[in-house]
């Protein structure tokens, strides 16, 4: 079982930064892929980008390639995004799911957090 918590959202104006961290609790949590999704208001929850579990591997949605960077810490249990660039269309929920492997499809993450809310003005 892992536990994930997601922190570090904000408002900020477009063309800002913000680092998003996810804190898992769990003693298998290197062994899972980690994802994050966002969902904006009356939208469907959207891939964002995927680490494999040794990190090795990525996968971004094309919407923030160049823009976000995923990185996790084993040691600390925590999987990192840092958003750059920011507009306003990456307004939404930013949610981290803990999954076994990596996949953009949000049904074959186990565990999720609650999410933290990016609002980006502009």
């Amino acid at each position: 079982q892992v536990h994930v918590v997601e922190s570090g959202g904000g408002l900020v104006q477009a063309g800002s930064s913000l680092r998003l961290s996810c804190a898992a609790s769990g003693r298998t949590f290197s062994s899972y892929a980690m994802g994050w999704f966002r969902q904006a208001p009356g939208k469907e929850r959207e891939f964002v980008v995927a680490i494999t579990w040794s990190g090795g591997s990525t996968n971004y949605a094309d919407s923030v390639k160049g823009r976000f960077t995923i990185s996790r810490d084993n040691a600390k249990n925590t999987v990192y995004l840092q958003m750059n660039s920011l507009k306003p269309e990456d307004t939404a929920v930013y949610y981290c799911a803990a999954g076994r492997e990596l996949t953009t499809r949000h049904r074959q993450y186990d565990y999720w957090g609650q999410g933290t809310q990016v609002t980006v003005s502009s």
